[in-house]
Formats: structure tokens, sequence, C-alpha cells
């Protein structure tokens, strides 16, 4: 077995619903058992439990989410014994309010520690930047980009060789546009989103899929914005259709302020706020383009690099890593954060293109996801960093 890694990997992270951060959780949990080796997860709980028990990892509840100093304490003994107790070979921490509490635990013990920077964390004051640093001072800290690498480089006072760049990767398997083929059963989960949406797939319409949560950076209101300001071109001779999915994740203001705006701008026909999305391959596949927003640089930008595993060319922010993931003109547009006179002339233009350019500026974003972002490359990178401090 040339991958095997007969080794136990317990990975703590907050909670365990939707994400990026959760989703790795996952893809490494199941490399870990798909190599021989046990896979053990701690959190606060969440709905990806089940999955992972399904796989055969073995899930524990505990606060890790907390910032209490009284439940963290508490959380040292607790994570001390359990890693003690799981026999765990590896602790790998993907957050900084468990980093206070489980990297002593694991270190009182000997026991190898690693950590990811799933996001670029600001720090406004001396006491934010030493929270933010106790994500450094495992043996190895992974950073889920060359743009948050540099980051932590210039930031802390760090080995360079202790911080590797390992990128998120995507299931190309799970986003297949082969699976979508109209001679294909899955064309009926195209039509069931298309129903739950009510989106009529034979309107004309061009649409764009904007995914994420609804937060504010992750830039819904500048969008709906830069409709209104290209409303002739846009929504009148264009006729754009643009779905927002994402859960609000109890940031019920900002979704009432995005109703308010998509009423005040008489939008209700071209923007749907379809909320938590389960089936994102069928999301892109119902899409000609994806816009990703964001007002603030993303660590990585998952939801940049998803759809062109789709073949859907997409909008991006140019800033952070989404810069390593989009090629500008080529599998995509890069567009300037915040601009949104700038976004509805880059949407403008992307209804304007061919069928043949579309076609294949998607073909070269599956190109470069295939070579540079994929879920297998991804997962060996990770257990290649755990092998290397075990041996």
């Amino acid at each position: 077995m040339p991958n095997a890694f007969p080794y136990t990997v317990l990975q703590v992270v907050p909670e365990l619903d939707t994400g990026g951060v959760e989703q790795t959780v996952v893809d490494i949990a199941r490399a870990v058992i798909e190599g021989g080796g046990r896979a053990i997860v701690v959190s606060k709980g969440g709905r990806l439990e089940g999955y992972l028990t399904s796989i055969g990892a073995v899930v524990h509840r505990l606060p890790v989410h907390s910032k209490n100093p009284y439940i963290q304490w508490r959380n040292y003994f607790a994570l001390k014994a359990l890693i003690k107790k799981e026999k765990a070979d590896i602790v790998h921490v993907r957050s900084r309010a468990p980093a206070l509490s489980v990297l002593p635990a694991a270190k009182a013990l000997g026991v190898k520690t690693v950590t990811t920077y799933h996001g670029i964390y600001n720090a406004g004051s001396a006491l934010k930047r030493w929270y933010n640093g106790r994500m450094t001072t495992a043996d190895v800290t992974i950073a889920n980009s060359s743009y948050t690498r540099d980051h932590i480089l210039k930031t802390y006072d760090i080995d360079p060789a202790k911080v590797i760049a390992i990128p998120r990767g995507i299931d190309l398997g799970k986003f297949d546009p082969a699976e979508f083929d109209p001679n294909d059963v899955d064309q009926k989960r195209i039509d069931k989103l298309a129903k739950a949406w009510s989106i009529d797939r034979t309107d004309g319409r061009t649409r764009f899929l904007l995914a994420g949560r609804l937060t504010r950076w992750k830039g819904q209101a500048l969008i709906i914005e830069a409709l209104w300001a290209q409303h002739t071109e846009l929504v009148e001779r264009a006729h754009v259709e643009v779905i927002m999915a994402g859960d609000d994740q109890g940031r019920t203001e900002y979704r009432r302020q995005l109703d308010d705006l998509i009423a005040m701008y008489a939008l209700e026909d071209t923007v749907k706020l379809v909320g938590h999305c389960s089936d994102m391959p069928a999301a892109y596949a119902l899409c000609d383009f994806a816009l990703a927003p964001s007002l603030e640089p993303e660590a990585f930008g998952r939801t940049a690099v998803e759809p062109q595993a789709m073949g859907k060319p997409v909008l991006a922010a140019k800033h952070g890593a989404t810069v390593e993931t989009v090629e500008d003109g080529v599998s995509g547009w890069l567009i300037a954060p915040g601009d949104k006179l700038a976004w509805a002339d880059a949407m403008k233009a992307a209804t304007l293109t061919t069928p043949e350019v579309r076609a294949g500026m998607g073909a070269a974003g599956q190109a470069r996801v295939g070579e540079r972002f994929s879920l297998e490359a991804m997962c060996e990178a990770t257990l290649a960093v755990y092998r290397s401090l075990l041996t």
C-alpha cells in the first residue's frame, strides 16, 4: 500500500457545520482512514458529525469553540486525557480558540502538533496579535495559500521552514461536469434545484451564482448595488439573474438589509436569496458564471475554485489568494474589490461573451484546478507533513 498511513490523527475544529474549514476536516479524516489510520475529530458538534462517523471517524464533543478562560482551562485537562486515551500520534488544530488549550495539552504529552491557517487573522492590538500567534506555536503551520503563508511570515518571527503552503483541495469527482450531461440522470438534480428556487431554465437568462455565507465582507450587497448601477443594461436588456446561496448563520440583520436593498431597487425578480445549498455542483451547473466579490482578501477562496472545476468562468475580486486561483482573462476575470461600477461593467461584459468563449474559459479553469487544486494533492501533502513529523 504505497500511501499507507498507520497513525492516529486527532483534529480539533470549533464546529462541524458547513464551510471550507469543516469540509477540510472531513477530507483529511477520510484520507487518514483510507490510508489505514484512525481519525479522531473534536468539536462542539454540527451537521457533519453523521458523515464522519459513517466513514469510520471517531467524534468527540467538547466546547472547544469557547474563548471563556474557565472553559479553556477545563478543555486543557479534557483534551489532555482524550489525546492520551486515543493514543494520538498527531494533533491538528484548525482554529485559534481551541489552539489555546489543545496545543499545550498535546505538548505536555510529547505529541506532535500541526495547525492550519484557514484565514487571515487581523490583529488590532498586542493582545489580539498574541492570541492569533498561538497558531504559529505548533511543530508545523500549514497555510492554505501562498498569500496566507506570506502573511504569516510577515507578521510573526517564525522559521520559514515551519510554514508550509498547501492549497485547499477540490473533489474533482464531485465537481465533474460530465455528471450533468443532458442524457445523465443527474440532470434531475439541476431540475430539483431549479424548482426549489423557482427558476425557469427556458427563459434565456444569463445566471450568476454567488455562493457563500451571508456576511457583509462576502460582497452580496455590493452585487445588488452593481445591478442597480447598470439596471438598464443588466436587468432590462441582458436579463440577468443572480442567485445567492448561503446560510445567514444567525446574521439576521444583514439578511434583512439584503432583502431591503432588493425591495428598494425592485430586484425581486432578479436576485434570489436561496439559503443553504447542499448540492453545489448542481447549483454551478444551473448557472453560467460564478461571482466571488469578497470585500476583504480571501485566504484561499473555495467559491472561486469550485466553479472552475465545473467549467464555469469566475468573476472574482482582485486581491488575496484569488489572484492565485483565477487566471485573469483566461479562466475568469479579476475585478477591483468593492467597486460596484467595475463589477457592473464586468457582469455586462460577461453576458456579451459567446458560448464558445465561455466554453474555452471553462476548459481553462478545469485544467488549472486539476493541476493545482485537487483534493488528492491536498490530502497527500498534508499526510506528508504528518509523516515528516513522525519519522
